[in-house]
């Protein structure tokens, strides 16, 4: 924890996040510094801890970090100019790639921003990253962005978190869609026909389950690991925490 009260991680060729690529001595999404989800995580941990405090009726110093933990991340984390969330901040440093992980800031149980900031990170995701059954790795005009996950191991590698769109990130995306829009019946809607890319994935790759990963750009053939645990379990979340109840 910095001063700051966020978490930071990572230097020289350490492999942080979920973003964790390495050929050789190139660390293809390094996010050294302070990533964006880790601290959204880093928030709700510490509401759930004082929620226990409460409950056990023990001391909570955790509330306090929290809220200290939420100004620092509104204060660091929001880029104006593009109304969403830099992916890693570090000292004056910000990284303004517009990326997926920015969504969980919005999706965890515990929001960390401001409502209004809430609903234009989903409108920024919505817009820069849906990719069909899936959210993409990076938005499409950053000079990096890769199309296609196919070719040799460092030719895979390097689209694999560039412009790959992965499908378990359509699940934290479902839920602060509906979220922003307070389970409105024509979110709930919209909610259903994000999925229909989904269903239809059910007939591709492995018949009956989810992908991995998917090509950024249209038609979005599915890759990687063709019956993938995490994109099943993201999916079967969102449809009966965030649709079904609301149906």
């Amino acid at each position: 924890m910095d001063s700051d009260c966020l978490i930071h991680a990572g230097s020289g060729i350490d492999q942080v996040t979920w973003m964790d690529v390495r050929v050789g001595d190139w660390v293809v999404t390094p996010r050294h510094g302070k990533p964006v989800e880790i601290n959204a995580l880093w928030y709700n941990a510490l509401q759930v801890m004082s929620e226990l405090a409460q409950y056990f009726e023990e001391e909570d110093p955790y509330k306090d970090l929290a809220e200290q933990v939420a100004r620092s991340f509104v204060a660091e984390f929001w880029n104006e100019k593009k109304q969403c969330l830099y992916d890693v901040v570090d000292n004056n440093l910000k990284d303004d790639s517009i990326r997926p992980n920015q969504i969980y800031a919005v999706s965890l149980p515990y929001t960390i921003l401001p409502e209004g900031k809430a609903k234009a990170v989903v409108t920024t995701v919505e817009r820069e990253l849906v990719a069909g059954p899936g959210l993409r790795s990076l938005s499409r005009d950053h000079k990096d962005y890769h199309p296609i996950y196919c070719g040799c191991l460092p030719k895979r590698d390097a689209a694999y978190h560039q412009g790959t769109a992965w499908g378990y990130l359509i699940g934290g995306f479902i839920t602060a869609y509906t979220k922003v829009h307070h389970h409105s019946k024509g979110s709930v809607a919209q909610a259903r026909n994000y999925l229909k890319p989904i269903q239809e994935q059910f007939y591709d790759g492995c018949i009956g389950s989810i992908s991995e990963i998917f090509d950024g750009d249209a038609p979005h053939h599915c890759r990687g690991c063709y019956a993938q645990a995490w994109s099943v379990g993201e999916v079967l979340r969102c449809y009966t925490e965030d649709i079904l109840p609301f149906s």
